[in-house]
């Protein structure tokens, strides 16, 4: 096994492309190298991405925040505005792992590891957030729903690495928030998850709506059904049975020793009623 350090993305680009067999990117490595001390992959080449350029950084950028892919859960947390404009996916991240997890774990690679039961995914998607894909050709800019194709598996082409994620601005009256059922109290992955982004007009009636569904899909859920259930209500209980409703029909989960089909189908619409009114009272409605 190789591993290299790049200086530059070219590089690192360069690195993923040339390389014939099994590669890897290094970033938090809370992932590849459980991977690795278990057996599950031996990678003919692991590409620590942590000195390139940005990437390690939260930085403004057109009334959003660019988010690189080596910042750490943790560094995420801590961050005052990140918290202040998304804190449903600064929420999301901080639930992954223990506090010494946190100090390494990023959003990036849970979003890489694709995992259908990801915590930061879903919280992602529901804030339309894009993730900056560098590789051989020229960098492109795609909408984190679209990077997870199952489980385990990614859009992401040979020598393509993800580089950053940019959350968007948002207008005034706008909040998210996240949720997961879990059997333990902390430290455990999701058996269904749901993630709520909202903008209210002046009435507080919802103007604008995201909802996504972690752990009930081969991959991330962005259920505009359930969105369009909530449009130009103040929550009140129809649109709130309307959108769990169209929560449970959107999902498609397996039967496993840590929840039923029937389990999930119910509990992801119960989390997605609740997150919803935490977004609602966050962005300034009054329930």
């Amino acid at each position: 096994m190789r591993y290299e350090k790049p200086q530059t993305v070219a590089e690192a680009a360069r690195l993923l492309t040339g390389e014939k067999g099994l590669s890897r990117i290094l970033a938090g490595g809370t992932d590849v190298l459980v991977q690795l001390k278990a057996g599950l992959v031996e990678p003919d080449l692991v590409v620590d991405i942590k000195a390139l350029p940005g990437v390690r950084s939260i930085v403004a950028e057109a009334g959003g925040f660019r988010i690189g892919a080596a910042v750490s859960n943790a560094q995420l947390g801590e961050d005052k505005a990140v918290r202040a404009l998304w804190p449903g996916v600064v929420e999301a991240a901080n639930l992954i792992g223990s506090t010494q997890v946190q100090g390494r774990a990023t959003m990036v690679g849970n979003l890489c590891n694709a995992s259908p039961a990801a915590d930061a995914v879903p919280a992602l998607v529901a804030a339309g957030a894009v993730a900056r894909v560098a590789g051989p050709g020229a960098a492109r800019d795609v909408p984190v729903e679209k990077i997870p194709t199952g489980p385990g598996k990614t859009k992401l082409k040979r020598g393509e690495f993800i580089t950053s994620i940019f959350l968007p601005a948002r207008p005034p009256r706008s909040a998210d928030a996240y949720l997961r059922f879990i059997p333990r109290t902390e430290m455990d992955i999701a058996v269904a998850s749901a993630a709520v982004s909202l903008t209210l007009d002046e009435d507080g009636r919802i103007a604008a709506a995201r909802v996504a569904l972690g752990a009930v899909a081969p991959t991330v859920l962005l259920v505009e059904a359930a969105a369009k259930a909530i449009l130009g209500s103040r929550l009140e209980d129809p649109a709130l049975e309307a959108l769990a409703a169209a929560c449970s029909a959107a999902a498609s989960p397996i039967d496993d020793k840590r929840g039923t089909v029937e389990f999930r189908k119910d509990v992801v619409g119960v989390l997605a009623k609740r997150a919803a009114r935490i977004a609602y009272t966050r962005a300034g409605g009054q329930s």
